[in-house]
C-alpha cells in the first residue's frame, strides 16, 4: 500500500530542491511562486511510488533504470492543457487568407510544405491545421506532401491526440455542419476526426529547451511555419528570448512563426521581421542579408470554412452552468447610448430582465459565427432589458473593440466593472485596450488589478467568461505584459 506523503510542503526539506530540478528540466517557470500548486501535483506521484517524501522521490527520478519513466509521469501531471479546434478565429483568418496561400505560392514548384504545431496538447491545433490546408488545397491535395508535426512534453496528451478522438468542448467552436464534414460520430458525445487529416499529423514527444542544449533531434529544422501559441507563458522571460530565437532558426527562409495572442514582446522585432496582419502579429525569417520582407496584402482564397471578419475577435466562450453574476438591484450603470438597429435577418431575443443567459448565449453565438455587428446589436438589446448585467457589458467591450470602436470597448470594460468590482477577465482586457492604445499607466493599473484579484484564487479555478483561462494563468499572463511594458521603456 502506498505511503501518504507529507501533507504540507513547507514541512518537506527536499521540496525546494524538487522543484528547482522540475523547473530546470521543464522550463516551467510558472511554478516559481506557486508552491501550493506544484505540490498538489508532485505529490500525487510521490503517493503513487510509495516514497517516503521528496528525498525518497528524488532518488527515484535519478533512478537510471526508472527515472526516466517516472520523469514523463511527473511531467504529465504539471502540465496544463486547454485547446479546442480552431482557437483564436483572428489567427485562423490570418493563416487562411495570408500565411498558408503564402506558403502554398513559394512551394507550388516542390510541392512540399512542413508544419510545426510546438505545444499541440492534446492535437486540435495541427488537426486544425490539416482541415484548412486541405481545404485551400482542394483537389491538388494529393500531389502535395504535407507534414504536420505537433510536440508536447506530456505523453498522455500525445496519446489522445494520436487517436484523433474529441469531445464536443473541443468543437464547441465548429458549426455542425463542418462537424459532421470533418468527423465521424461516436457514441457519448465523442467524434473521431476522419483519416484523411489524420493522416497529416504526426505526434512526437519534445522540450522546447532541447533547442538551447543542442539535444533536440536534428529533423527539427527547415519549417515553412511555426506555430508555439500560449506555451511561453510559462518560461522565464529571458527563456522566452532564447527560445523564440531557436524558433526563428528553425524556419526556412521567409517562414513564418504565430505566437498566442498574448505573447508578443517587443524584443522579438530584434530577432524576426514583425508583420501587421488584421487582428493578429505574426514573425517571419528574412532571408540572410536580405532586407525585411514586406507585408503582405491577404489575397482572397476560395474554400468552404467561414471566413471571420478581418477584425481582432476572441472566440466568445459558450455559456457555462455557472449561474451568471447579478449586481445589486439598487446599482446603476452609466447611461448607455442606444444600441445599432438589429441587422437584416437578426432574430430579436427574449427579454433578459428574467436573467441574461439566453442573451448571452444568443451573443456568443452570433460571435463564434463571426457575425460581430450582429452580435453586438443582440447584446445593445440585451441591456436594454437588463441593464445591471456585468456580462452583457463585457460582451459589448469585447465586440466593440473587434470593430475598432476602442472608446466604446473602454466605456463597456468600465461599466462591467462597476457592476462587478470583482470581474476579473474585464479587469484584464481593459488593460489589454488601454496598453494597445498608448496609456500604459492606466493600463498597468488595470491588469495590476487583474492580477491581484487572480491571486486570491485557486491557481487552477476556471474564470467566468474566460474562456478556459484559470487564474494562475491570468497572473502569469499579466507578469508577461507587465515585463514587455518595462522591456519597451527600457528599450525607449
Amino acid at each position: 500500500m502506498a505511503r501518504a506523503p507529507t501533507p504540507d510542503f513547507r514541512l518537506d526539506a527536499s521540496f525546494p530542491r524538487l522543484k528547482a530540478l522540475i523547473i530546470e528540466r521543464t522550463g516551467h517557470f510558472y511554478y516559481q511562486d506557486k508552491d501550493d500548486v506544484l505540490w498538489d501535483r508532485v505529490r500525487r506521484r510521490i503517493h503513487a511510488t510509495n516514497a517516503r517524501d521528496c528525498a525518497g522521490y528524488l532518488e527515484r527520478l535519478a533512478d537510471e533504470a526508472r527515472g526516466d519513466g517516472e520523469w514523463s509521469l511527473l511531467e504529465t501531471e504539471i502540465t496544463i492543457g486547454e485547446t479546442f479546434f480552431f482557437r483564436y478565429v483572428e489567427q485562423f483568418t490570418a493563416l487562411r487568407r495570408t500565411i498558408l496561400p503564402d506558403l502554398i505560392a513559394r512551394n507550388r514548384e516542390e510541392r512540399r510544405i512542413r508544419i510545426w504545431s510546438a505545444g499541440c496538447s492534446t492535437g486540435a491545433e495541427p488537426y486544425s491545421l490539416a482541415i484548412l490546408l486541405t481545404e485551400l488545397l482542394g483537389a491538388e491535395r494529393e500531389s502535395w506532401r504535407i507534414s504536420i508535426l505537433g510536440t508536447d512534453i506530456n505523453e498522455a496528451f500525445l496519446a489522445t491526440a494520436r487517436q484523433g478522438r474529441f469531445g464536443k468542448w473541443a468543437l464547441r467552436s465548429m458549426p455542425p455542419d463542418e462537424r459532421a464534414r470533418y468527423f465521424t460520430a461516436e457514441s457519448e458525445g465523442r467524434w473521431l476526426l476522419r483519416p484523411e487529416y489524420r493522416s497529416l499529423v504526426r505526434f512526437e514527444r519534445h522540450n522546447l529547451l532541447s533547442l538551447l542544449d543542442g539535444t533536440s533531434p536534428l529533423q527539427f529544422t527547415d519549417f515553412d511555419l511555426v506555430l508555439c501559441r500560449n506555451v511561453l507563458i510559462y518560461f522565464h522571460p529571458d527563456t522566452v528570448l532564447r527560445i523564440v530565437g531557436a524558433l526563428r532558426d528553425c524556419l526556412v527562409a521567409d517562414g513564418w512563426l504565430l505566437l498566442g495572442h498574448a505573447e508578443p514582446n517587443p524584443s522579438f522585432a530584434s530577432l524576426m521581421q514583425s508583420v501587421s496582419l488584421p487582428g493578429t502579429a505574426a514573425y517571419r525569417r528574412p532571408p540572410e542579408g536580405a532586407a525585411p520582407p514586406p507585408e503582405l496584402s491577404p489575397p482572397v482564397s476560395p474554400g468552404l470554412l467561414p471566413l471571420a471578419p478581418p477584425v481582432w475577435m476572441p472566440i466568445i466562450p459558450k455559456a457555462t452552468a455557472e449561474p451568471p453574476r447579478s449586481a445589486p438591484a439598487a446599482a446603476k450603470p452609466p447611461p448607455r447610448s442606444p444600441p445599432s438597429r438589429l441587422p437584416s435577418g437578426a432574430v430579436r431575443p427574449p427579454p433578459a430582465a428574467k436573467g441574461s443567459g439566453s442573451v448571452l448565449e444568443a451573443v456568443r453565438a452570433k460571435a463564434n459565427a463571426g457575425h460581430v455587428a450582429e452580435a453586438r446589436a443582440l447584446c445593445g438589446l440585451g441591456i436594454e432589458a437588463d441593464p445591471v448585467s456585468a456580462e452583457l457589458h463585457f460582451y459589448d467591450g469585447l465586440l466593440a473593440q473587434a470593430m475598432d470602436l476602442h472608446l466604446d470597448a473602454e466605456k463597456s470594460f468600465r461599466r462591467s466593472i462597476y457592476l462587478d468590482k470583482n470581474f476579473i477577465m474585464a479587469h484584464y482586457h481593459l488593460g489589454l485596450l488601454l496598453l494597445a492604445n498608448g496609456r500604459q499607466a492606466p493600463g498597468k493599473r488595470s491588469l495590476a488589478n487583474a492580477a491581484r484579484l487572480a491571486s486570491g484564487l485557486a491557481d487552477g479555478q476556471v474564470l467566468p467568461e474566460g474562456d478556459g483561462v484559470r487564474a494562475g494563468d491570468v497572473r502569469a499572463l499579466v507578469r508577461v505584459h507587465l515585463d514587455a511594458v518595462a522591456a519597451a521603456g527600457a528599450e525607449g
